[in-house]
């Protein structure tokens, strides 16, 4: 019917009886019924031996081939020819198909991981090459900053205000925590130019600012900062031309008996007691003990207070004044200090908080220092 996929059976079976076919099988498996090239034959198998995959190092690829014949035991079923191997049994094929099926997933996952780690390999040396550019460049950017820092900063010594007003560069991210450290570190510089050239004789006084101003922390807006403290008001003629004289002999008498060596501050105040009710009084502070003063009796000392015994000052951040000096005895001190007579707008919170502040942390570092 010249139809391409149509067979018939009885046909098909006296054409094979016909030719032999069955005979000419018979006879092949009778003999080497397989045969092939040593080449495609090592293409083929050479990765079910050790010493053939991937490449051999043989004089040829009869010996290779010889070689997977030996180490799968077959050499009593094939022979070999000038160039091919006959292979009698289909076992022997059969033995090295399952065994090539086998081996072939294995070698698929080492070509991958292969090509997976030279794809990494690539990568890791794309990713260094970056790296090191990025680093370059940030040395680059880092020395850039360097540059401009010193050509900026070049004369600030002949500077008048040793460069305050100089502008400072941004900074590259890596250098934030250094930029910071190096402005702080010039601010420090400037501020000990500014300081070496203060006479020894005002120093006392810019420590007591600085403390003033460091313990405020801008709560207050008017402490003084702008005029001379003199801390001791009551012996101050200027201050009190009436009443002077009068303290400066009982402070005498003060310092001889109680053995104090300097007076922190003095200057008048009213005293608040607990029943809102407010009285004239005279504030004298010494390195040793505070003294409530009445200027109306020859500033007759009415109390005496430890000055260790201070364990914290308090004010308000209005104009009047007051300040609450808080004891360890819970025997608490509400005054608020008045201006002198001839001085009407002073404001003396701002000195009397430096100057106690400044004359506890000398005291304090100067025992640290002794231990």
């Amino acid at each position: 019917m010249k139809s391409p996929v149509l067979f018939d059976d009885a046909r098909c079976q006296h054409q094979v009886a016909y030719l032999g076919l069955l005979e000419n099988v018979m006879v092949r498996r009778a003999g080497f019924a397989y045969r092939q090239q040593y080449a495609r034959f090592l293409q083929r198998y050479k990765m079910t031996c050790e010493y053939t995959w991937p490449n051999h190092l043989m004089t040829s690829d009869r010996d290779a081939v010889e070689a997977i014949i030996t180490q799968h035991g077959f050499q009593g079923d094939v022979a070999y020819g000038h160039t091919k191997l006959f292979v009698r049994t289909p076992r022997t094929l059969f033995t090295l198909e399952q065994e090539r099926a086998t081996l072939i997933p294995i070698l698929v996952l080492f070509l991958q991981k292969v090509w997976r780690g030279a794809l990494a390999r690539l990568r890791c040396r794309r990713m260094r090459a970056i790296y090191t550019i990025m680093g370059c460049y940030k040395r680059y950017k880092v020395k850039a900053h360097f540059w401009e820092v010193e050509r900026r900063f070049a004369g600030v010594r002949t500077m008048p205000d040793y460069g305050k007003g100089v502008e400072w560069p941004a900074p590259p991210a890596a250098l934030a925590q250094f930029h910071s450290i190096t402005t702080m570190l010039h601010r420090r510089w400037w501020a000990r130019q500014i300081v070496k050239n203060i006479p020894p004789s005002e120093m006392l006084e810019v420590r007591a600012k600085v403390a003033a101003l460091t313990s405020l922390s801008g709560e207050r807006k008017h402490w003084g900062v702008g005029r001379a403290w003199e801390r001791d008001y009551l012996s101050n003629v200027r201050d009190s031309p009436q009443t002077s004289s009068a303290f400066i002999r009982v402070s005498k008498e003060l310092k001889n008996k109680d053995g104090y060596s300097q007076v922190v501050f003095s200057g008048f105040c009213r005293k608040v007691n607990r029943f809102n009710k407010s009285t004239d009084r005279a504030l004298l502070v010494t390195d040793k003990y505070v003294y409530k003063l009445e200027p109306k009796k020859q500033y007759k000392v009415l109390k005496r207070l430890p000055l260790d015994s201070l364990t914290g000052l308090s004010l308000t951040s209005g104009a009047d004044q007051m300040v609450a000096l808080h004891t360890s005895s819970q025997d608490d001190v509400l005054l608020c200090l008045q201006q002198g007579e001839l001085c009407p707008n002073q404001d003396r919170v701002g000195e009397l908080v430096g100057a106690l502040v400044d004359h506890f942390t000398r005291s304090v570092a100067a025992r640290l220092f002794l231990v």
